[in-house]
């Protein structure tokens, strides 16, 4: 029997599942029933069962942290338990809030209006217009998809407006100029999109006019990225910022009015800026020489809003990186300096930059927590309309996070605490550094037994992600405590290059043709697991989504040896067609362009789908998608599926009818998809379900 091997890296367009492609297709999604079918008949078993509802009761519990959000008199939350399945935006004052026991007021039930509409509504979030904060646009999507309806909401009598402005189903941003003039960026149809799917254009949208009169005011290149719009209050007027997204690591930004941008800020396009009163910070994700200085890539300079809309560009540096210390955001303005979240070999640490008449004073921010993860971020919505509170979560993978308010120079008040989720007695987190194929050390974090037998073999649950500049921190993850390291596993959170842990010279390093280093990574550590004696290959599970699915599929095509099984979610798969689906045009800046042949030549190299082939040594994986994911096109997982199922692999499937890019609509769809990975890798790993 002669086995089609296509698509391969010498023909890579000769691809016999584009079929699959086809999101609602009666074929394709008969193809995609059926495995789904077939997958869970195999595992939905009754320790999948047991798994999906101690997931649920987690996910649902009254007592945990309900994070929220200042927007004038009140702090909004978005919440969900077993009761309100699609959530309730409620609301609740500020004492009621650090009293400990809020009296929540709801403000919009999402299961109530999606009975009323029939339609499978998901919360996306709302734009609130500042300063008086009595409307809102609220953003809903079908099923979790980044497309949205946004329809305008009375934050005073809790209700839509009737007549009021409303938006159809697209993907984009809108912002309140006045209380009756809307700034629209939306995707709505080809002439006001971008090639990746976002919107080209702003435009102007007054009370009483048709949708389809409003004045276009600012628009991008068709083969930018995407145009966005926000309005912010500064002093007693309103600042529009037009930001075009070049690519993903570049931008261009002008401001304005409602009636379009005024000035350009004249920075290069990898500068990122964040603004807030007259003040702003930036940092440049490469080399910047200004008026003779060279300043290296994530350094931190700060200046003034006026000087820099007036063309001059008066900065101080306030942070300077090292090889393995680097910013974890831009900062937060808390009304008189900036507040700066470092990494410092993987160690938070914070800082308070000040304006002065002799220059920036720069001092550590007492009494916040250096070791675990710390998040720090403010509580109003609005950073111009900040009175200096801070919110702050501590946690680390044993011990579930607290929330705390603060202001600079006070010691955090815990107002609210998660109690834990699992059993950690007799645990441990210890770090390591494993040694990748060119010889950079890669660090990785170990939890689970403080001992095991010398002879132990325990299940390895390995996490990777390592792309974006996306730093991946050590949190309290309570689903895969209770499922797994409560049971006797071994969780292990990876440090890949491509990501953002040491800055960005850690992520170019793993970003076009350096994307495969980040895989010899996550193999490195893998190997560098089984050297130590902590487990042995075939009881390593590798798991990852997204970006972490192109790394997952080349753990199966290229290292596959080191695994026992593989779990991968909404994955990045074809990389010959990435850049065609969805929004994957957006991604050239991270990948490559597979259209360029020498980029071509690179991709091909880590294209798992066309370089998957018969090998009985390929480990099983686990393939999981949802079909109302607009950002990663499913059909990247239904054709890996299927092709691996006629090179005669060990594959399985599972894609929802719902459920956005991240895969979930409800708590029910996530706990379901999450017990289902657990009974795959326990199974495959040789494991009783009794015990994991």
């Amino acid at each position: 029997m002669t086995i089609d091997l296509r698509p391969t890296r010498t023909a890579p367009d000769d691809d016999p599942y584009l079929w699959l492609e086809d999101v609602d297709g009666a074929d394709a999604v008969a193809w995609v029933d059926a495995r789904t079918d077939e997958t869970r008949a195999a595992y939905a078993s009754a320790a999948f069962t047991r798994d999906r509802d101690a997931v649920l009761e987690i996910l649902n519990a009254s007592d945990k942290i309900p994070h929220v959000t200042r927007r004038g008199a009140h702090l909004y939350n978005f919440w969900r338990d077993s009761t309100h399945v699609r959530g309730i935006w409620r609301r609740t004052s500020y004492g009621s809030f650090v009293g400990g026991a809020p009296d929540w007021h709801v403000v919009l039930d999402i299961d109530a209006l999606a009975q009323a509409d029939d339609k499978d509504w998901v919360w996306q979030g709302a734009h609130v217009l500042s300063g008086t904060h009595d409307r809102a646009m609220i953003r809903l999507s079908r099923g979790g998809g980044d497309a949205v309806e946004m329809r305008e909401f009375d934050l005073a009598a809790c209700a839509f407006v009737d007549g009021g402005f409303a938006l159809p189903e697209a993907k984009g941003t809108a912002g309140f100029a006045d209380a009756d003039t809307l700034l629209v960026a939306i995707a709505d149809n080809d002439d006001h999109a971008t090639a990746s799917g976002y919107a080209r254009t702003v435009r102007r949208w007054r009370r009483g006019e048709r949708w389809q009169d409003a004045d276009v005011i600012a628009e991008t290149d068709r083969e930018a990225m995407a145009l966005y719009v926000n309005v912010v209050p500064v002093g007693g007027a309103r600042r529009v910022w037009f930001t075009e997204i070049l690519d993903f690591f570049s931008t261009r930004n002008r401001i304005g009015t409602a009636d379009g941008p005024t000035d350009a800020i004249d920075l290069p396009g990898h500068v990122r800026l964040l603004a807030a009163e007259d003040w702003f910070t930036a940092s440049p994700r490469e080399a910047w020489e200004i008026n003779g200085t060279t300043y290296p890539a994530d350094t931190l300079l700060a200046g003034r809003m006026s000087d820099l809309i007036a063309g001059r560009l008066d900065v101080t540096p306030i942070f300077t990186p090292g090889r393995r210390r680097t910013l974890g955001d831009l900062g937060c303005w808390n009304g008189d300096g900036f507040v700066l979240s470092i990494e410092d070999d993987l160690q938070p640490t914070f800082e308070i930059a000040r304006p002065t008449p002799d220059g920036w004073d720069i001092k550590p921010v007492p009494f916040l927590p250096r070791d675990g993860t710390v998040t720090v971020w403010p509580l109003d919505g609005v950073a111009e309309e900040t009175d200096g509170t801070f919110c702050l979560q501590h946690e680390d993978p044993l011990i579930p996070p607290t929330l705390s308010f603060f202001s600079v120079g006070e010691k955090p008040t815990p107002v609210h605490a998660s109690p834990a989720r699992f059993d950690a007695e007799g645990l441990r987190i210890s770090r390591h550094e494993a040694t990748s194929t060119d010889g950079e050390k890669i660090p990785y974090v170990v939890i689970g037994p403080e001992q095991q037998a010398a002879d132990a073999t325990p299940p390895v649950l390995m996490y990777g992600y390592g792309g974006f500049g996306v730093q991946l921190r050590p949190y309290y993850d309570a689903v895969i405590g209770k499922l797994w390291l409560e049971r006797g596993g071994i969780r292990v959170l990876t440090h890949l290059r491509g990501g953002g842990e040491f800055g960005q010279w850690w992520h170019d390093a793993g970003r076009h043709a350096g994307k495969a280093l980040s895989h010899d990574d996550f193999a490195a550590i893998a190997k560098d697991i089984a050297d130590r004696g902590i487990s042995k290959p075939e009881r390593i599970a590798g798991e990852g989504g997204s970006n972490g699915g192109i790394l997952i599929t080349n753990m199966l095509t290229r290292y596959p040896e080191r695994f026992g099984a593989l779990w991968t979610s909404v994955p990045l798969v074809d990389m010959r067609r990435y850049h065609r689906l969805l929004a994957g045009a957006s991604w050239i800046a991270e990948y490559g362009d597979p259209d360029s042949e020498s980029d071509w030549d690179w991709l091909a190299g880590y294209s798992a789908y066309h370089n998957a082939e018969p090998n009985p040594d390929y480990p099983p994986i686990l393939i999981c998608t949802a079909r109302r994911d607009d950002r990663v096109h499913p059909g990247h997982a239904r054709k890996m599926a299927a092709k691996l199922r006629a090179l005669g692999a060990p594959v399985a499937f599972h894609e929802p009818a719902s459920g956005g890019h991240g895969a979930v609509a409800d708590n029910t769809v996530r706990a379901e998809l999450m017990a289902l990975g657990i009974a795959f890798v326990a199974r495959n790993l040789g494991i009783d379900q009794q015990m994991v």
